[in-house]
């Protein structure tokens, strides 16, 4: 019975990311068009968009492997979908909750990416292999810093004491980590949080990440031979991944539960604490993509690589010093 509730409370948790994540997607454009004093689309048209793709024939270029062309747009958009089973929902535990939710959910972030690259080198097209080959070089990039944060924010639970497994995301839902943290320590917190925040670009491939794509360039890049559903599954795979990096940037640093501040029980409790999580979630997203993406203009891989292989590396480890004196001292 319990695994029957599991495997019908992921389904409907699938469902709901990926119509949340459309939802979203349509909201950024609305404030993406508002700061540049446009109208803007409508809300649902990215519902409009996959669906009428859904509804295409797909075409497979004569020099395209077609196994790994066909094949990669699902595989990134269900790798992203899966990160959600690992996440804690406000105050409801995640699906698939383990002891390296957080090692694992940096894989399948990762192979996400490593399946849109597949896909952009299987198509047989200059273009979509020199987006891919972008993408490669911005993923090498990233993860250094990005593992950079994991590892400290782990490794400061452990030193601290803090109840739960240091990789496991309920760890930090249960304990937020600025309560245990010194001065130093919140500083470190701190630099470790605008690390994180500009990973998710990158992670999201939005401007001035969108590198890979790059339609001014490069003609879409990676994606540029897709057409039907799998430019559809590609199109949700990048939203997907925009809503599970931001939930995850929730969960490790605003973890902080409505229903506790309003001492509510019962079903109220979780349902409060599950849409405040999606509201945490959308701020996020307003911030660290919607934002970022009107303010400033898409890098050059080579500025982008710099950028995260010095500056946000150089932050990412200053964070982790920070955590360290705040241990030792």
């Amino acid at each position: 019975m319990m695994l029957l509730f599991k495997i019908l409370a992921g389904l409907a948790l699938l469902v709901f990311a990926s119509l949340l994540s459309l939802l979203f997607e349509g909201v950024d454009r609305i404030f993406h068009a508002r700061m540049q004093l446009r109208i803007g689309p409508p809300l649902f048209q990215p519902f409009y968009d996959v669906l009428k793709l859904l509804g295409k024939e797909n075409i497979v270029p004569r020099r395209a492997v077609a196994w790994a062309f066909n094949g990669a747009p699902w595989v990134a958009a269900a790798t992203a979908l899966m990160v959600f089973l690992y996440v804690p929902i406000g105050s409801l535990p995640p699906i698939l909750g383990g002891e390296g939710d957080l090692i694992l959910i940096m894989y399948l972030l990762g192979f996400s990416a490593v399946a849109m690259a597949v896909g952009g080198f299987a198509s047989g097209s200059v273009y979509a292999n020199i987006g891919a080959q972008r993408e490669m070089v911005l993923m090498m990039s990233y993860e250094l810093p990005l593992a950079t944060v994991v590892v400290s924010m782990a490794w400061f639970a452990y030193r601290t004491g803090m109840p739960g497994a240091p990789f496991s995301l309920e760890t930090y839902v249960a304990m937020p980590i600025w309560s245990v943290a010194g001065w130093t320590g919140i500083f470190g917190i701190l630099a470790l949080l605008v690390t994180l925040l500009f990973v998710v670009p990158a992670e999201t491939g939005k401007v001035p990440m969108d590198i890979a794509e790059a339609k001014t360039e490069i003609l879409d890049g990676l994606i540029c031979e897709y057409s039907g559903r799998n430019l559809a599954m590609f199109k949700m795979a990048f939203s997907l991944r925009t809503l599970a990096m931001c939930a995850v940037v929730v969960s490790l640093f605003f973890p902080w539960s409505l229903g506790r501040i309003l001492n509510l029980s019962g079903m109220a409790f979780f349902v409060v604490d599950f849409l405040f999580f999606w509201v945490k979630v959308f701020l996020v997203q307003v911030v660290g993509v919607t934002v970022i993406r009107t303010t400033f203009g898409r890098l050059k891989i080579w500025q982008a690589s710099r950028l995260y292989w010095y500056q946000v590396a150089g932050l990412a480890l200053a964070g982790m010093v920070l955590l360290s004196l705040d241990v030792i001292l």
